[in-house]
């Protein structure tokens, strides 16, 4: 019987012990590594994602940041989260069941007197208005608004940040089920091809043929829009974009030696389409996304700002920017608003460029 030497021994308990990676690219391709690292090659691109996550994360916790309400309330031994909870005005002390206003003087002091108050970094939400404006709304930037305060006495900086959350969100949201749409028609186009292929090309030349402008106002007039309504209808049109480069990958791959190979083996079509093709397919969709977001993003800002998009006192960057046409005395108000979108536009075209050299066949 052979004993394990001691240095053999301390080599097993140390890689037993060893800490993996939270993200490690060891079970990666050579393929997908070259590929990340000519993402990496790209600094302009990849520093470019890195702000753009950093700001996307930071404005997902607005409500923290920005915020009418505390962020935690010591009162009478006891903690309170306003920013989550609603409480009522008897809880501090008040005299009634209403909604405690914190920035109410006397509930301010019925708190006070028993424990204090954690304000946010921005002491406004983007709906609350300033009534203790020293000039006229809209009014210029000043201490307690950076950025000035809109026509409505509404604080810019708070707009911008719930403005920025919720156009990337929608641009998303749209981006992500808009490709599943688009990937699945063209993919069924593609690999069928004949009279299905006929019909879907025919159907895709009449549907995007229709004035899409038109239809949104005429919509706009029956319903009130709020943020999944025009998501749904700005999906009836966009969902049209991947169609045609899924569907000329999946035409010219139907053909090809390994698909043969899978049908002579007995696998079915969705097997064939999903498992086989679909992954090369995958390469040009996703260098489009990023481009995609972009339109999304750009296409709800156009409609916010001539009035059709998210209902009215929404944070929307394309109001602000009308607001900024409407108030040229206040040049704070298109100009941060345009900061704002040309960065963001800015960053997702350089992370853009970046996916797409990662992907391309001459650099791989």
């Amino acid at each position: 019987m052979i004993l394990p030497t001691c240095s053999s021994t301390l080599e097993s308990i140390s890689q037993a012990g060893r800490i993996k990676p939270m993200f490690s690219t060891d079970s990666w391709t050579p393929l997908n590594k070259r590929r990340l690292s000519n993402f990496k090659n790209n600094k302009r691109g990849f520093y470019s994602l890195i702000i753009f996550s950093i700001l996307f994360f930071v404005t997902l916790f607005a409500e923290v940041i920005a915020n009418d309400k505390p962020i935690a309330v010591y009162f009478d031994d006891q903690m309170y989260l306003p920013f989550l909870n609603v409480y009522p005005e008897t809880v501090f002390g008040g005299d009634f069941e209403t909604e405690a206003d914190y920035r109410d003087e006397y509930v301010a002091g019925l708190i006070e007197d028993k424990g204090w108050m954690l304000w946010p970094l921005i002491p406004y939400s983007y709906d609350t208005i300033n009534y203790n404006l020293p000039v006229p709304a809209p009014a210029p930037p000043s201490a307690d608004n950076w950025l000035g305060s809109d026509d409505q006495a509404r604080d810019v900086v708070a707009r911008l940040i719930y403005g920025f959350r919720i156009s990337v969100l929608f641009g998303l949201t749209l981006t992500i089920f808009s490709s599943i749409i688009g990937v699945i028609v063209g993919a069924i186009q593609g690999y069928y091809g004949g009279k299905i292929d006929l019909i879907g090309q025919r159907f895709i030349e009449i549907w995007s043929g229709l004035p899409v402008l038109f239809l949104l106002i005429i919509m706009a007039s029956m319903i009130t829009p709020d943020f999944w309504w025009l998501l749904g209808i700005m999906l009836m049109f966009s969902w049209m974009g991947l169609v045609d480069v899924v569907r000329a990958e999946f035409l010219r791959a139907r053909n090809l030696e390994y698909v043969r190979a899978a049908r002579a083996l007995g696998l079915d079509n969705k097997g064939i389409m999903f498992k086989h093709m679909l992954p090369n397919a995958m390469v040009a969709t996703l260098t489009f996304m990023p481009f995609i977001l972009t339109g999304s993003i750009t296409t709800l800002t156009s409609l916010d700002f001539l009035g059709f998009g998210l209902p009215p006192g929404s944070p929307s960057l394309g109001e602000l920017i009308a607001q900024g046409k409407t108030n040229l005395h206040a040049p704070w108000l298109g100009a941060s608003a345009f900061v704002v979108l040309a960065v963001m536009l800015s960053l997702l075209v350089f992370i853009g460029e970046a996916v797409r050299d990662a992907f391309d066949p001459r650099k791989v």
